[in-house]
């Protein structure tokens, strides 16, 4: 059973959150946000849901410490907040957040957001860091249809040995793809498997990509 920490000063959201997810999840939880780091640290949860208005203390703050220390940054944290509007939700992504829900929540929605977290976080070995980070690339290989593709994605976050992106080409699993980093130029990178794809987001989809060759420039060295 996985673990999940909830961070929110509503108690009533609290017992929410364990009515609807523990039956599948171990929940830790706190009222306090200055808790939440030393809970993070002491029980390594699989997610965390944060809110960003709570007394005394910016969820916003919160975030940012738990998505830029070493040890939490490989944490996904999914917001749980009131707070409606794409500027908010964009400044949480910039942030680092995994995910953004508005009050009053889709549990069906969040289950399923978390366990594509789940089975996001098995795709890299938990001995490799995972960084979030926005990297431009292009992909080019054969698509699901048997045709050439050439197509822009960009990454949801980075590791040594790979990368989850989002990107508008239909491949398959285990298919192959040339791997351009196109920051600055177009820098040829390796050639990188599809182990795991969700079309859910379509015309967009999310793709998990472990290389098999690198023999170019790469984020993390």
């Amino acid at each position: 059973m996985g673990k999940v920490l909830v961070v929110d000063d509503d108690e009533a959201l609290r017992r929410l959150m364990r009515l609807e997810l523990s039956d599948t999840y171990e929940i830790i939880d706190s009222g306090e946000p200055e808790q939440g780091l030393a809970l993070a640290l002491e029980n390594e949860p699989d997610a965390i849901l944060l809110d960003l208005r709570m007394p005394n203390y910016s969820g916003y703050e919160l975030l940012e410490m738990f998505t830029s220390f070493s040890r939490t940054q490989m944490i996904p944290v999914i917001i749980v907040s009131g707070e409606s509007g794409g500027q908010t939700k964009e400044h949480c992504k910039q942030l680092g957040a995994a995910g953004y829900f508005e009050k009053p929540i889709d549990f069906e929605a969040l289950r399923a957001s978390l366990s594509q977290i789940a089975k996001t976080r098995r795709l890299v070995p938990r001995t490799e860091v995972r960084v979030r980070l926005r990297v431009p690339l292009k992909l080019r290989g054969t698509d699901s249809h048997g045709k050439k593709f050439e197509e822009v994605a960009t990454t949801e976050n980075v590791s040594l040995s790979g990368f989850l992106c989002v990107c508008a080409a239909e491949l398959a699993t285990n298919s192959i793809v040339e791997v351009y980093m196109t920051g600055y130029g177009e820098d040829y990178a390796g050639k990188a498997r599809i182990v795991h794809s969700d079309s859910k987001a379509a015309p967009l989809r999310l793709y998990g990509c472990r290389f098999i060759e690198k023999t170019g420039p790469w984020v993390l060295q």
